[in-house]
């Protein structure tokens, strides 16, 4: 077999549609994977709706949170055997890294194995959600967006930031329920967030400490917000949801000389800045592929297999779509419309008609 099934934008905003695709040959620092699980992520349809991201070339392949099984391993690689499970955040800006096709690339240095107590479709759910908390929280290369914090696997993570108050926006979305786990692992208390209440129950069972009804109003909120964390300057926020109306709140809350981390570009009123609050704000790069995040990026993976089996990173709860990689745009038009929540919605491209 020479060729596979791949879920294609033909170009430019164009419907997405089925068609084949080479299978690749893993380079010498590489891996060639059969694709079991792929995640969808928002920033799919955003690319595919609005046409963002200009590296992109056209027949293009999206899908970037992947689970299989290591197929062939290139000539440096030492570290996998063919058979083994594994998971990895692909690339959408070239054809061979990206995951909505039945088999892809890996930089062998950026992947991790799959413990046994996790399955490919929870392990799909880890790898972009996970590298947007870690990578502009823990990034030591200034060259990188980062707040350039300790990281808790380093010496003094664990004690540096223990029971000084964190405010996560938007904690039951895959990037907020990491956000939750990634600051309880640093020992922030209490650990503060906002969600639609029937998510309370799993953002506690995740390290949340209280979660506060998003539907409230933004001061009701503020003042909830404070009122738990006793009124102890919050001086940690990170908002895994990014749209304008997050942005205020969480500017709002967070205290002068404190860091806001977005994962959206920043869209903070310019009258809210006021001279004096030094209030940071990072707007960090989710890829441990680039250059300035690589070093984190290889931390991360090189842990990740440890922290899944004994439960430091417990993975999103998934709903799997049918009909493989033609499930997917009917997937990514459902969170579109904002028709998800709590879970990761996660595609089986082997089951392709």
């Amino acid at each position: 077999m020479s060729t596979q099934k791949a879920l294609y934008v033909p170009s430019k905003q164009a419907p997405f549609q089925l068609g084949d695709a080479p299978i690749y040959t893993p380079g010498p620092k590489e891996v060639l994977v059969k694709i079991i699980s792929i995640a969808l992520n928002p920033v799919d349809w955003k690319i595919h709706t609005y046409g963002i991201f200009d590296e992109l070339k056209y027949p293009a392949i999206l899908g970037s949170d992947i689970a299989g099984i290591v197929e062939e391993v290139g000539a440096e690689v030492s570290k996998f055997t063919k058979g083994d499970r594994v998971l990895f955040q692909g690339w959408f800006g070239d054809n061979r890294y990206a995951g909505f096709q039945q088999y892809t690339l890996a930089e062998a240095e950026l992947v991790a194995k799959i413990p046994e107590n996790i399955s490919f479709d929870q392990a799909a759910s880890v790898p972009v959600a996970l590298v947007a908390v870690i990578i502009p929280n823990f990034n030591h290369n200034l060259a990188g967006k980062t707040a350039n914090f300790t990281a808790p696997w380093e010496e003094g993570g664990k004690t540096k930031y223990a029971g000084k108050p964190a405010f996560i926006v938007g904690g039951s979305s895959s990037v907020g329920q990491y956000a939750i786990q990634v600051a309880k692992y640093s020992g922030y208390s209490p650990i503060i967030t906002t969600a639609s209440l029937h998510n309370e129950a799993l953002l506690k069972s995740l390290g949340a400490t209280a979660v506060v009804d998003r539907k409230l109003p933004a001061s009701a909120i503020i003042t909830e917000v404070q009122k738990l964390a006793s009124n102890i300057p919050i001086e940690y926020v990170f908002d895994a949801i990014s749209l304008p109306d997050t942005q205020s709140l969480a500017y709002d809350v967070l205290a002068p000389g404190g860091t806001l981390l977005i994962v959206l570009f920043e869209k903070i009123p310019a009258e809210k800045k006021k001279a004096g609050d030094n209030k940071r704000i990072v707007h960090g790069l989710g890829s441990g592929r680039v250059p300035e995040n690589r070093e984190v990026g290889v931390q991360l993976f090189s842990r990740l297999t440890e922290w899944l089996e004994t439960g430091i990173i417990v993975p999103n709860q998934v709903e799997v779509l049918p009909n493989g990689l033609a499930g997917i745009p009917d997937g990514l038009e459902r969170l579109k419309q904002d028709k998800v929540s709590g879970r990761k919605l996660v595609a089986h491209p082997q089951d392709t008609a």
